[in-house]
C-alpha cells in the first residue's frame, strides 16, 4: 500500500510533456533572481579595481546557488508528476525560499548572509526530505535519501559561512557550491547506497528539454528588463537611444541563435536519443554557460545605454563582448549534443569575439556593443544562408 502511494508520485505514461502553470509561476521568481544578480555585477563594476575580483568572485557563487535550485526542481517535475499535491507543494516551497535568496542577494556577502543561506539551505535540504518522506516504502526513496545525504553535508560550510566574516565567508560557500555540484556530476554516491547518475533517471524528456527552453527565455526576459530600466533611467539622447537599440537587436540575435534548429529540436534529440538520460544531463550543464552568457551580455547592455561615449575599460568590455562569447561557445557545445557536429561559424564568431575583447578598450563601449552585435549578426545571416533550399536537418545526438 505505501509503495503503491509513493508510486502515484512519479511520471506515468498518461503525464502531459508540458510545464504546468505552476512551473511557469515558479519561474518568474528567476525574473526577478537574475536582475538581482545582474544588478550585483554592476554594483561589482563600481567597487575599488583591488576588490573587483573578489566581488565577481561573490556574485558567481549566488548565480550557481540560484541555478542549484533551479536545475534540480526541474529534474523533479520531470520525474514526478508536477500535478500531484505533493510535488506541487515542493515547487512552492522552493519559489519561496528563491525568493528570500532573491532579496537577500545584494547583501548576500554582507548583512544578509544569513538569510541567504539559510534559504538555500532550507530548500535543498527540506525538498528531497519531504521528498523521501512523501514516496514512503517506494524503492526511488533511496535517491532522494543520497541527495539529502550531500545537500547535509553542504549545508554546512554553507551555515558556517554565513556567521563568518569576509574571504572565510567566500571561502566557505566556495566549498559548498563545489559539494552541490559534485554530488549532481558524481550522482551522491553515499557508502552502501552507491550513486544514482541523473543520466539514468527516469524522467520525462520532453519534458526537461522544453523547461531549459524556458529558462532560456527567462534569461532573454531579464535581459528586456535590463534593458528597459536602463534607459528609461536616461534621457534620450542619441547615443544612449542607439545603445538602447543595439542592445535590443542583439537580444533578438541571441534568441535566433539559441532557436535555429537546434533550439527547435531538443525535444526530439532527447526523445530520439538512445540515451536520453545522459543528453538530459549534458543538456543541463550546456545551459548553464549558456544563461551565464546571455546574462553577462545583459551587464553590456547597461554599461553601453548607460556610459555610451566612455572609453571601454577592460573590464567592462568582458562583458560588452565576452558574454556573446561565452554564449557562443555553450551554444557550440549544444549543438553538438544535438547534431553531433559543430558550425564552423560558431567557433570563428567564438574566436572574433575573443579578438575584439581586448581591442574594445581602444574604442567606446557603444562601438564595442555594436561590434558584438555584428558577429552575432554574421552568425544569423550564414545560418540562414546554409538552410535556405536545404531539406531540415533532423537530429542527430552525439552522446
Amino acid at each position: 500500500m505505501a509503495d503503491e502511494r509513493g508510486a502515484a508520485l512519479l511520471r506515468g505514461g498518461v503525464s502531459s510533456p508540458r510545464a504546468t502553470f505552476l512551473e511557469l509561476f515558479f519561474d518568474l521568481v528567476f525574473v526577478f533572481a537574475l536582475t538581482r544578480v545582474s544588478q550585483r555585477i554592476l554594483d561589482d563594476l563600481g567597487t575599488a579595481r583591488e576588490d573587483l575580483p573578489v566581488e565577481i568572485a561573490q556574485t558567481l557563487v549566488i548565480f550557481l546557488a540560484f541555478w542549484a535550485v533551479w536545475t534540480f526542481t526541474a529534474w523533479v517535475t520531470s520525474r514526478y508528476e508536477p500535478e500531484q499535491p505533493q510535488i506541487q507543494f515542493v515547487v512552492v516551497y522552493a519559489m519561496l525560499g528563491c525568493m528570500v535568496m532573491a532579496v537577500a542577494t545584494p547583501r548576500a556577502f554582507d548583512t544578509r548572509a544569513v538569510a541567504f543561506a539559510l534559504a538555500f539551505v532550507a530548500v535543498q535540504v527540506g525538498r528531497p526530505i519531504f521528498l523521501t518522506l512523501a514516496l514512503r516504502g517506494h524503492p526511488r526513496r533511496l535517491v532522494t535519501v543520497r541527495v539529502a545525504s550531500w545537500a547535509v553535508a553542504s549545508a554546512v560550510p554553507w551555515v558556517l559561512g554565513a556567521v563568518l566574516p569576509g574571504t572565510w565567508r567566500l571561502a566557505c560557500w566556495s566549498v559548498a557550491v563545489v559539494v552541490d555540484y559534485a554530488g549532481l556530476m558524481f550522482g551522491w554516491p553515499v557508502p552502501r547506497l552507491g550513486a544514482t547518475r541523473t543520466s539514468t533517471w527516469a524522467v520525462l524528456g520532453e519534458h526537461l528539454a522544453e523547461r531549459h527552453q524556458q529558462f532560456f527565455l527567462i534569461a532573454l526576459g531579464e535581459n528586456i528588463l535590463v534593458i528597459g530600466l536602463a534607459f528609461s533611467g536616461r534621457s534620450f539622447s542619441a547615443a544612449s537611444s542607439g545603445a538602447f537599440l543595439l542592445s535590443f537587436v542583439t537580444t533578438v540575435l541571441l534568441w535566433r541563435i539559441y532557436f535555429h534548429r537546434a533550439g527547435h529540436l531538443l525535444t526530439e534529440a532527447i526523445r530520439v536519443a538512445r540515451s536520453p538520460g545522459r543528453l538530459g544531463e549534458s543538456m543541463s550543464w550546456t545551459h548553464l554557460v549558456i544563461v551565464a552568457g546571455v546574462l553577462t551580455t545583459a551587464v553590456g547592455y547597461e554599461l553601453a545605454i548607460v556610459h555610451p561615449y566612455e572609453r571601454t575599460r577592460l573590464a567592462w568590455a568582458v562583458f560588452l563582448t565576452g558574454g556573446p562569447a561565452v554564449f557562443l561557445l555553450a551554444r557550440a557545445r549544444f549543438e553538438h549534443e544535438v547534431f553531433g557536429r559543430v558550425s564552423r561559424s560558431r567557433l570563428v564568431g567564438v574566436l572574433a569575439l575573443a579578438v575584439l575583447t581586448p581591442l574594445a578598450t581602444l574604442t567606446v563601449s557603444v562601438v564595442a556593443l555594436a561590434a558584438a552585435a555584428t558577429v552575432l549578426a554574421a552568425i544569423t545571416v550564414t545560418d540562414y544562408r546554409r538552410a535556405y533550399g536545404r531539406p531540415p536537418e533532423r537530429p542527430h545526438p552525439a552522446l
